[in-house]
């Protein structure tokens, strides 16, 4: 049951956790992306720019969501894109594992921050790979992955 005393746990995980969670994600696209010989502009939030510092943006709303936009690859194939796309998932699979694997070996206590971000973490690479077109040229990464390897990356939002 939902009660005013959870009130601040809920604070937290809606500005703390959920904007870690999208930094994760999008981390694990700009990553790869860096990896490919890419450059990749990087914006948390919506609104008008808070922060910059180069390609890195953070908006005022910052919770409520984030992306990535590519502006060249070096290594520009089907592959490349795929593996591009599916880094975000991989990212917050990662750090999923990584966290239960350092509570199980006593390194981190269970807490109710962690299971929130594992929870968010799990959310975040469910509806990522369901493979969904949200309509105006945009798509969840398992969609963009299914298109760039039927149809080649002339077909990818990454262009």
């Amino acid at each position: 049951m939902f009660g005013w005393e959870d009130i601040p746990t809920f604070i937290v995980a809606f500005f703390v956790v959920l904007p870690l969670v999208a930094f994760i994600h999008e981390s694990g696209h700009f990553i790869l992306t860096y990896l490919f010989g890419g450059k990749m502009r990087f914006t948390i939030g919506r609104g008008r720019i808070f922060f910059k510092r180069g390609d890195f943006e953070i908006r005022r709303i910052y919770f409520l969501d984030a992306w990535t936009q590519l502006e060249k690859l070096e290594v520009d194939n089907r592959w490349s894109h795929a593996i591009i796309y599916a880094g975000g998932s991989a990212f917050n699979l990662i750090t999923v594992i990584l966290i239960n694997s350092l509570i199980h070996a006593g390194v981190l206590q269970p807490d109710l921050f962690f299971y929130q971000f594992v929870y968010f973490s799990v959310y975040y690479i469910f509806f990522a790979i369901i493979p969904v077109n949200f309509g105006e040229g945009h798509a969840t990464d398992g969609k963009e992955i299914y298109d760039v390897l039927r149809y080649g990356t002339e077909k990818g939002p990454l262009e």
